[in-house]
């Protein structure tokens, strides 16, 4: 074999390996699971060390990510009869609170001052008399809702020396609207521990980007037109986003609802009224720099609809919005904060 030909094979054995190499390291881990009643999707790169042809670094972190997930709701997960929480609306003397149901518990009391009571996780009792929690649903009249708001306010609780002290057993927790949120940050600090700075953590449609995908482009994730019966993610999009190191949650009426006698009763409840609200905003999607206050401020904004959400988020710093709503004419339109409108890359016809 001459010098030439053995230069060439070398050359391209080179190639081969860089080729190999580059391909490991941009390739993209993915994992999918359920937990919480609903699904995960995580997608992350990992961090490149170099071996002959292998990243050395390259681990499926399904498991722990999984057992992390379980602790979660061992915390939180009102579903579960032997979780934290569970243990308290049951009026359990004996159940301490972690260190997961304590951030939470104290995030929903700032969000509820900031929000001037909108919202409010002892609105527990409520969710379940409308069939939005984990009991059947009621049949709804006024003296129902007069007996059951008596035990609605966050000043009918708290926590000392580890424990939960509630002004009367009938105050119920619910964290539905924030605990999904703080699960995502959850899973993002565990990867963020592991050394992985590229990663997108998708739970029940509440999420994280860190960093960029495959080759260094940007993370790109959608928002659901909000009609009515809308239930694949992703189906049918109003609007795609481009998502860099930050937080996104969306609240809508379009899922979670159900109709009697013509009337439509979705799942966001008024804490001070008892009852679901009825105004013209359909969906709001939030990004923040934490998945727990997204989560939180989104259920707010459903709350309290449009205009007092407009007025609201401009106060709010780090909080951005995304409104669609239904005109006089039932149209979909859209409106959103200065922040948001720079992130937005695509509006599907």
């Amino acid at each position: 074999m001459n010098k030439r030909t053995l230069y060439i094979i070398l050359a391209f054995l080179v190639l081969l390996i860089l080729s190999y190499l580059n391909y490991k390291k941009n390739a993209l881990f993915i994992l999918d699971g359920f937990t919480q009643g609903t699904t995960y999707h995580i997608v992350y790169k990992q961090p490149y060390s170099p071996g002959f042809f292998l990243n050395r670094n390259i681990h499926d972190y399904q498991e722990e990510i999984d057992s992390l997930l379980m602790e979660f709701d061992m915390s939180l997960s009102a579903y579960l009869p032997e979780s934290v929480i569970s243990r308290i609306n049951n009026n359990d003397k004996d159940v301490k609170v972690d260190s997961l149901f304590s951030k939470v518990f104290y995030k929903a009391k700032e969000v509820n001052e900031i929000s001037d009571g909108a919202f409010d996780i002892t609105v527990g009792p409520l969710v379940n008399a409308w069939g939005f929690g984990t009991e059947l649903r009621e049949k709804i009249d006024s003296a129902l809702i007069d007996s059951l708001i008596q035990f609605v306010g966050m000043d009918k609780v708290q926590i000392e020396n580890e424990r939960v002290i509630k002004s009367d057993p009938g105050v119920k927790l619910d964290v539905n609207a924030i605990a999904q949120g703080y699960s995502v940050d959850i899973v993002s600090g565990f990867l963020s521990n592991k050394g992985i700075n590229n990663f997108l953590v998708e739970i029940g449609g509440e999420i994280r980007a860190a960093g960029t995908k495959k080759r260094g482009t940007p993370w790109k994730v959608g928002v659901d037109k909000p009609y009515d019966y809308n239930f694949i993610p992703g189906q049918d999009l109003q609007v795609i986003l481009t998502l860099e190191d930050n937080c996104m949650a969306t609240s809508g009426n379009y899922r979670k609802f159900f109709e009697e006698n013509g009337v439509k009763y979705s799942h966001s409840i008024n804490p001070k009224t008892g009852y679901p609200v009825r105004h013209n905003l359909l969906s709001v999607t939030v990004t923040a720099q934490d998945c727990i206050s997204a989560d939180a401020f989104a259920t707010v904004f459903m709350i309290i609809g449009l205009e007092r959400s407009k007025k609201l988020v401009k106060k709010l710093d780090g909080i951005e919005a995304y409104f669609i709503y239904s005109d006089d004419k039932g149209d979909f339109c859209a409106e959103f904060t200065d922040a948001f409108r720079e992130i937005i890359v695509e509006v599907p016809e």
